[in-house]
């Protein structure tokens, strides 16, 4: 496709909304092909290395065992800052708010990073696959008390919330299939679970720090009797109850609605989810298909729902390091980083419920929003940033001398923002205005330029629209 600007705008949303932000080199190297070739790319990614733990662990000597909760933060917002694969991260970031699972019960920073990973792992895979591996993940046995699930004491917290929250949807059960599925979950546990706990309790490392949990399936804490789960009646195991969930047309809706709403809009076009929800039922709950289905949906596409989502504390920070092109190599300072999104009222492996962050318009709120509008403009004016370098390169390409007009549109070419609004523009121009032309073209007024541009930069990423995605 050609690099004109209905066409990079295309692209600079599909890399937003599909990835974890969009620069100007990434869309002009995907205008190259074609928009469903861009979409493959995303879903079947070259797996080019990505972030070498080793690497990592070098540089951050506390990162190594993960035991601390600021470690772990800073853990996954690095690789999500340097992912080759901005898909599967994203994903994970899916799967993370709606099988919310924090620390604040764990006390095991770790076993939630292990989660991510599972995340990682199965994110755009079958469904079934992704609840089989959520119901054997030790963070979430714990974190549901799934481990304490036995025959004669059945515990449905884990099932309970597995069919309300995490697969049917409220209104397609009754209690008496909640009841049932608990009880085919009895037995799915963690190894040594009662000593685990009393040791997260006393938040005791002794004596070799923090310990990974193990899952471990208990035959005889498993009740073996008849159950009757929506409709159906057998002697089931948790993976017979996942069985069912994952071909209940209820499921396939409340997934794709999941999905348009994470990727599309707010506003829930029904048709929309009907029709990915087909393509669930098709594919036998494949992620990857529903996706290849909904990014090229013209849902997805419309101009109405582009630049229409509030950015996420974790999308915004992301976004702007990728840009900035700041954290590209271990240091101390992502650890602060992830401390600003936390501010800005998303803690990183820390959801606040079972039901994950409210988003939405409801991240931005006047604390919130300063905090927001901080850490973005902090990020983005240091000339020592590769990203940043290269934005002042490029806007002094276009010539020795650059009026208002030119420094802006250079600007949020430079950033990827295609699809800024005129009136935002205008003021952008009326702001660069007050110091008149540009000039590169003498060596004494080089600096003066170079910090107009970062102070410009500051004004964008301060714009409502820059909060949008």
């Amino acid at each position: 496709m050609s690099l004109n600007l209905e066409n990079k705008r295309l692209f600079a949303h599909l890399l937003r909304r599909a990835g974890l932000g969009a620069t100007r080199s990434e869309v002009e190297q995907l205008c190259r092909g074609s928009y469903e070739d861009a979409v493959e790319e995303l879903l079947y990614p070259k797996h080019l290395p990505n972030t070498d733990d080793d690497l990592i662990r070098r540089y951050h000597v506390d990162q190594n065992s993960l035991m601390l909760i600021e470690s772990s933060q800073a853990h996954w917002l690095y690789k999500l800052i340097n992912t080759s694969n901005p898909l599967e991260e994203k994903m994970a970031l899916f799967w993370h708010g709606l099988f919310a699972t924090a620390y604040g019960k764990l006390n095991h920073a770790k076993a939630v990073v292990n989660q991510i990973d599972t995340f990682r792992q199965f994110g755009l895979g079958n469904l079934r696959h992704i609840l089989l591996e959520l119901s054997r993940d030790p963070a979430m046995l714990f974190w549901l008390d799934n481990k304490d699930n036995k025959i004669g004491s059945p515990n449905e917290n884990y099932g309970r919330e597995l069919l309300e929250l995490f697969s049917l949807g409220i209104g397609n059960y009754t209690e008496e299939d909640v009841k049932h599925c608990a009880l085919a979950f009895t037995g799915w546990s963690i190894k040594n679970a009662e000593y685990m706990s009393r040791r997260a309790e006393r938040d005791s490392v002794w004596p070799y720090g923090r310990l990974d949990w193990q899952f471990e399936y208990v035959p005889q804490n498993h009740d073996d009797g008849i159950k009757t789960f929506l409709g159906k009646t057998g002697r089931f195991n948790g993976d017979d109850i996942l069985d069912i969930l994952c071909t209940s047309p209820s499921t396939a809706r409340f997934i794709s609605k999941k999905l348009y709403e994470y990727f599309v809009s707010d506003s829930i076009d029904y048709s929309a989810v009907d029709r990915l929800s087909q393509v669930f039922l098709e594919s036998h709950g494949d992620i990857r298909q529903v996706l290849r289905a909904l990014f090229n949906s013209e849902s997805f596409k419309c101009i109405d729902n582009i630049g229409s989502k509030v950015r996420s504390p974790i999308e915004l920070a992301v976004q702007t390091c990728r840009i900035a092109q700041s954290h590209r190599f271990p240091d101390w300072t992502i650890v602060s980083t992830a401390m600003n999104v936390n501010f800005m009222g998303q803690e990183i492996l820390n959801p606040p419920t079972v039901e994950g962050w409210h988003t939405g318009s409801e991240w931005i709120e006047t604390g919130s929003l300063v905090e927001r509008l901080n850490a973005a403009t902090n990020e983005i004016s240091d000339p020592t940033h590769p990203g940043i370098r290269s934005i002042i390169d490029f806007v002094s390409s276009h010539g020795p001398t650059l009026n208002p007009e030119t420094l802006v549109g250079s600007c949020l070419e430079a950033m990827a923002l295609y699809d800024m609004p005129r009136s935002t523009t205008e003021t952008l121009i009326k702001y660069a205005s007050k110091w008149g032309n540009l000039s590169f073209g003498r060596v004494d007024s080089i600096p003066c330029s170079e910090q107009r541009v970062t102070e410009l930069l500051q004004m964008i990423v301060a714009t409502r629209e820059y909060q949008l995605a």
